[in-house]
C-alpha cells in the first residue's frame, strides 16, 4: 500500500464524478485512492427504461459504480448500504431505508471503521449546500465531518480500532464565477432541463474561498470513459442535460476541480452528537504555489 492514501466520501454512483479527474491525476502518481458511497441510488432517474426498473435500479448502478471505479484506478470501494433518499420533498425521504433517516451515529460509525482502516491523509466530500441541496449530498456532509473528527478521538468508538487522525478534509465546490458563467448561458438561451428552476447564485462558493485548483485536462478521455455507461442507461438528467452546454462555457466545471479545505480556528472542536454538526470556520491557508496540490497545501 502506498504511504499516501487519499478517500472521497460521496453519496450516490455518479457522485465521484465531483473529483473524478482528481483520483486520475492522484493515482498514477502513486497514491492510493478509495472512495466510499453511502447508497446505491435506487431512486434515480432512469434514462432507458430497457436498461434498468425502478425494482433493479440499485443493483445497476452499483455495477456501473464499480466499472467506474476500475475505469478511475480506484481499488478501494466501499458501499454503506442505505438508501437513496430522493430529492428534497418527496416521499421517498420518509422510507425508514433512507439515508437521511438512519442513525447518526451509526453512519459516523461506518465512516470512523473505514478511516481508521484505510488510514487516508486527505478526505474530499461535498460541502454544506450539498452541491444542489439534495438531502443525502448533505447528510454525508454533515457525516464525513463528524467521523473526520471522531476518528481521531481515542474515546470514541474504541471498538473500531486505534484513533487516526486524518491530515486534510476537502469539500467539493463550484467557484462562483463558473457558476454565473453557466447560468448566463442558460438565461440566454431559454434553456429547460434539469438545472433551469435553480438560483445560480445559490450554487456557487465565492472564488476567494477555494483552496485548490486541479487541472485534469489530461484525465479528461478516461473521465469520459467512467461516465459512458451512465449516459446510456441510468445517469442523472442533469448530466444528460448538461451535454448540451458549449464546451467553452463548461471548461471550468470539466477541466478544473476545486475543492476548500476545512480550518479549526481553535484549539477546541464543538461536536453536537445528535446531529454530527461541528462548530467551524472555512478559510483558506494554501500558500499560491500549493494551490495545485492536495498534499502539499498547508
Amino acid at each position: 500500500m502506498s504511504t499516501k492514501r487519499l478517500l472521497g466520501v460521496y453519496a450516490h454512483p455518479d457522485d465521484e464524478g465531483m473529483m473524478g479527474g482528481a483520483l486520475l491525476q492522484y493515482s498514477t502518481s502513486g497514491v492510493d485512492t478509495g472512495l466510499v458511497c453511502a447508497t446505491r441510488g435506487e431512486v434515480g432517474e432512469i434514462a432507458d427504461p430497457a436498461l434498468a426498473t425502478r425494482d433493479n435500479l440499485g443493483e445497476v448502478r452499483e455495477g456501473e459504480m464499480r466499472a467506474a471505479a476500475e475505469a478511475l484506478d480506484v481499488r478501494n470501494l466501499w458501499f454503506l448500504d442505505y438508501r437513496d433518499s430522493g430529492m428534497a420533498g418527496t416521499a421517498e425521504n420518509a422510507d425508514p431505508r433512507a439515508f437521511v433517516q438512519a442513525s447518526a451515529a451509526e453512519v459516523v460509525g461506518k465512516l470512523v471503521r473505514i478511516m481508521r482502516e484505510f488510514r487516508p491523509q486527505v478526505i474530499v466530500t461535498f460541502d454544506e449546500s450539498g452541491a444542489y441541496g439534495h438531502p443525502d449530498h448533505i447528510a454525508i456532509y454533515r457525516y464525513t465531518t463528524g467521523a473526520f473528527h471522531a476518528a481521531a478521538d481515542a474515546a470514541q468508538y474504541p471498538e473500531l480500532g486505534p484513533a487516526y487522525s486524518v491530515s486534510k478534509l476537502y469539500y467539493s465546490a463550484f467557484p462562483l464565477s463558473a457558476v454565473r458563467a453557466i447560468g448566463e448561458w442558460m438565461r440566454t438561451q431559454n434553456y429547460e432541463g434539469s438545472f433551469s428552476g435553480i438560483d445560480p447564485e445559490k450554487l456557487g462558493v465565492p472564488d476567494e474561498l477555494i483552496s485548490v485548483r486541479l487541472n485534469v485536462e489530461e484525465w479528461r478521455e478516461r473521465k469520459d470513459r467512467s461516465l459512458i455507461s451512465r449516459v446510456k442507461t441510468t445517469f442523472s438528467r442533469a448530466f444528460i442535460d448538461g451535454c448540451i452546454i458549449p464546451f467553452s462555457t463548461s471548461t471550468n466545471f470539466y477541466l478544473y476541480q476545486r475543492l476548500r479545505r476545512l480550518v479549526i480556528n481553535s484549539g477546541v472542536i464543538i461536536v453536537d452528537r445528535e446531529t454530527w454538526e461541528c462548530a467551524y470556520v472555512f478559510k483558506s491557508t494554501c500558500e499560491e504555489a500549493y494551490r495545485n496540490s492536495f498534499f502539499l497545501c498547508a
